[in-house]
């Protein structure tokens, strides 16, 4: 959170007490900007949560506002329960950035009228162009590049904007020091790479997964090192817990594998193909359906795998393909369940299911 001394700001790290929320318009948030609001602090910085380039774009933010020490409050903002406009203060903000993100339908505008602040949006989102389409406030610059990823855009920023600093007060003209730059910078381009849904960089299925645990740990206000913490990350690190996770999940899936028997779909009205029982293991139900898809075509039945499990009190029975020839919704749909032709899932019957069951591979 945000504390002032003697009349000049500066941002610490403070543990939040048990007995605040732990949501984002908590009462922590609120008084880091009443607290904003009485010293008449110009910088405020909301950050996309949880996003890694909100994370990341709010970290170039408090790099830069920190070389040139001035008062700036940095906080998340999530779309489970946004900041409103009425949160902030008017007298004193100049400036407000958002990054990541372009705020809810006509945030930005009422924010710069309330305040009569000049407001900066950073995001790469398709889904925000109608947003800024209508906007018609001279205060308001949305800056959303489709071909460019929000951390990368805010870095660059922020860098530029550094250097272009007449400050003497400027200890060094780069955001990044050199020992920081080249590891964030391979680091961003998987963030691009991933944000961009390009999918191109070696092993990006693994950094995205790797990265995943960390939505925890990117609300500045919950976590003091935030800061700290993102300037130790590397993109190989993520990359090899990626691919432990997904290592992990393949074994535990091979075990399942090996108990594959046939299903009689419908009854054989569907055909046959070959399912496995996934209790307790659900959430490996989409690959280990994948893959049994791929080894029922390989013992000359349909191209489907089956996995069952109890869902609560109810059986449920997951199919998937692999081969787009193959639709699996129709045996879904007619046990009253749906999906898409590729991945579909119905409750069956425990009596119906022994039907189905064979008892010859």
């Amino acid at each position: 959170m945000a504390r002032w001394f003697a009349g000049k700001w500066r941002a610490i790290s403070l543990q939040t007490p048990n007995s605040w929320r732990r949501s984002f318009r908590s009462d922590a948030a609120l008084e880091a900007i009443t607290r904003a609001a009485e010293e008449k602090v110009p910088n405020l910085v909301l950050y996309n949560y949880p996003s890694f380039s909100g994370a990341f774009s709010a970290l170039f933010a408090h790099l830069f506002h920190s070389r040139l020490n001035l008062p700036y409050l940095i906080l998340p903002f999530s779309s489970v329960e946004p900041f409103r406009v009425e949160d902030f203060y008017t007298e004193g903000l100049e400036k407000c950035y958002l990054l990541d993100f372009v705020g809810p339908k006509g945030f930005a505008e009422k924010l710069s009228n309330q305040s009569m602040c000049e407001v900066i949006a950073f995001d790469h989102r398709k889904s925000s162009l109608p947003q800024i389409n209508c906007s018609k406030d001279l205060r308001v610059t949305f800056n959303v590049n489709l071909e460019k990823s929000s951390s990368v855009a805010v870095y660059e920023y922020f860098s530029n904007k550094l250097a272009n600093t007449n400050s003497l007060d400027v200890k060094a003209a780069d955001l990044l020091n050199s020992e920081d730059r080249d590891r964030i910078g391979t680091l961003l381009k998987y963030i691009e790479d991933a944000d961009l849904h390009k999918w191109s960089l070696p092993e990006i299925k693994a950094f995205r997964i790797g990265r995943n645990e960390w939505n925890s740990k990117l609300n500045c206000i919950t976590n003091p090192y935030m800061y700290e913490q993102l300037l130790e990350i590397s993109s190989s690190d993520l990359v090899a817990k990626g691919n432990l996770y997904i290592s992990s999940r393949q074994i535990a899936a091979n075990k399942l594998l090996d108990k594959a028997f046939k299903i009689r779909l419908g009854r054989g009205f569907y055909g046959e193909c070959l399912g496995v029982r996934a209790d307790g293991n659900s959430d490996l139900s989409d690959e280990i359906a994948k893959q049994l898809s791929l080894k029922s075509a390989t013992a000359g039945l349909r191209p489907i795998g089956a996995v069952i499990y109890m869902q609560r009190k109810n059986l449920k029975m997951c199919l998937r393909s692999t081969d787009s020839a193959t639709d699996t919704s129709e045996v879904a749909k007619a046990y009253g369940g749906g999906g898409s032709p590729s991945s579909s899932s119905f409750i069956i019957r425990m009596d119906e299911y022994n039907q189905w069951r064979s008892v010859n591979m």
